[in-house]
């Protein structure tokens, strides 16, 4: 995307909070989505996109003239925007509610799940103050001083590397790439590698995966797709050998974005990942959650509504959809016994290879690699279900990526008839359509957590547990 031609200064009164980062301000009736700010706040601000024909502007605080109580001072100096603003440059993306109170973030990710269940989803004010008293919960509230405040929480951080060569992140929306001397959300051993001090020429982007139980760090490494196959290979081996001379030194891989494929360096080409009862290997480019209590803390949560429910009995038929490496799958497969089945379906390849290999010990686990809805729509050959007929499951774990599951895999999922699905979702807006789409299909909403996984930014994570309605109690039931 290119910058805008100009960046008028405009003064402003932000508005509430709004998914996607920003609050919504208004100046001569545009409408201007602003990040960086706080709801009822007087602020000035730097339009980044404002285009005359556009239906809303978009900007950056660069100066506070009435700053709310919840306002702090940012953390992180390359993603603040005031600094950013007197220096006339532009902050990193990541770290955008850096500016704002732990308390603070907490209150605004609460009003935003809420906002886009109701709108989006159609869940009536009342239902969720019942289902969402608590709102978005604090996972770091028992951690160390720098956890507690938000901080060392990244297991996985994505880096950009500038002209100069050096380690830098995305401007929000943009292809400008700011340097950055250090990850304040990154676990210490990230830091530790002190990456910004190395010279990344002929390197696109470097990928670090720390596991929280420190087995060991990986760096990969994707060399820029305009260099020859000799030059990329150069620039590959040259930053390996300074990443192998560290004092902390990690495996190094190169990474072929293309098609997934992994040329170890030194070291391995993938991370041993651990849970209080199982251990996972996962590839460097494979998926895992970045927090590091997000898998304990999902995992409770997700089996936990499913256990209290009575729907993971021993015998049970189970399936862990968008399964990644099997974070869900080995304790499904635990919670069903050999008597039960669990289906685990991921699309992509290289971490369906991942799940494969850490399951093979548990025969009770079917691994498909494809797309959810396919799969679902397909007959199973499993003993638990007769030749020719749709698989049946007594409950699912539905975790999609960020776009959610969309309307083709609810149909399909909801004709497998679960008894209740348990729905991980790291988008609200996505989630709240699915919703909609699993309420106009005769399901609702059984119970609803909402953590804070990401802070500091705007993201959220959602555990639901949804029940078909007439499964329900009625109020003549009581």
């Amino acid at each position: 995307m290119s910058e805008p031609t100009s960046s008028p200064r405009l003064s402003v009164t932000v508005g509430p909070v709004a998914h996607g980062g920003h609050c919504v301000a208004r100046h001569e009736g545009r409408v201007i989505f602003v990040r960086h700010g706080i709801p009822g706040e007087t602020v000035e601000i730097t339009l980044t996109e404002n285009e005359p024909d556009a239906k809303f502007w978009r900007a950056d605080v660069t100066n506070v003239v009435v700053a709310s109580p919840d306002r702090v001072a940012h953390f992180w100096p390359e993603a603040d925007s005031l600094r950013a603003g007197a220096r006339s440059t532009v902050p990193v993306g990541g770290a955008e509610f850096g500016h704002i109170s732990r308390s603070g973030q907490l209150a605004l990710k609460t009003a935003v799940v809420r906002e886009q269940l109701e709108r989006l989803g159609g869940i009536a004010t009342e239902q969720l103050d019942s289902l969402f008293s608590a709102g978005v919960e604090d996972v770091d509230a028992h951690g160390t001083a720098d956890q507690r405040s938000g901080l060392g929480w990244r297991t996985r951080t994505g880096f950009a590397v500038t002209r100069s060569g050096k380690l830098g992140m995305h401007a929000h929306r943009s292809n400008t790439i700011v340097p950055i001397h250090d990850m304040p959300l990154a676990l210490p051993a990230i830091n530790e590698l002190r990456l910004w001090e190395l010279d990344f020429t002929g390197i696109e982007r470097i990928e670090v995966a720390a596991p929280a139980n420190g087995s060991g760090v990986l760096v990969l490494l994707a060399p820029e797709p305009t260099l020859s196959e000799k030059a990329a290979g150069a620039a590959v081996k040259r930053v390996a050998r300074a990443l192998a001379a560290l004092e902390n030194a990690p495996s190094v891989a190169r990474w072929n974005p293309e098609n997934s494929a992994i040329e170890v360096l030194n070291g391995r080409g993938w991370v041993k990942e651990t849970t209080d009862d199982h251990e996972f290997r996962v590839t460097g480019d494979g998926f895992w959650q970045i927090h590091r209590r997000a898998p304990k803390v999902l995992t409770d949560a997700a089996l936990g509504a499913l256990l209290q429910g009575g729907y993971l009995d021993d015998g049970a038929d189970v399936a862990d959809l968008y399964a990644g490496a099997g974070l869900f799958t080995a304790p499904l497969a635990d919670a069903v016994g050999p008597e039960g089945s669990v289906l685990s379906v991921e699309g992509s390849a290289g971490t369906s290879r991942d799940a494969r290999k850490n399951l093979h010990a548990s025969e009770q686990v079917e691994i498909s690699q494809g797309r959810v809805e396919r799969i679902l729509g397909t007959s199973s050959r499993g003993s638990h279900t007769p030749a020719g007929q749709r698989r049946r499951f007594d409950a699912v774990v539905l975790d999609p990526p960020r776009a959610g599951a969309g309307k083709a895999v609810v149909r399909a999922l909801v004709a497998t008839s679960p008894r209740a699905i348990a729905y991980v979702a790291c988008d609200p807006a996505a989630f709240a359509r699915d919703v909609k789409y699993f309420a106009n299909a005769g399901w609702a909403l059984a119970s609803l957590r909402a953590f804070d996984l990401y802070p500091h930014t705007h993201h959220v994570e959602t555990v639901a547990l949804l029940v078909p309605v007439k499964s329900l109690p009625q109020p003549s039931d009581a």
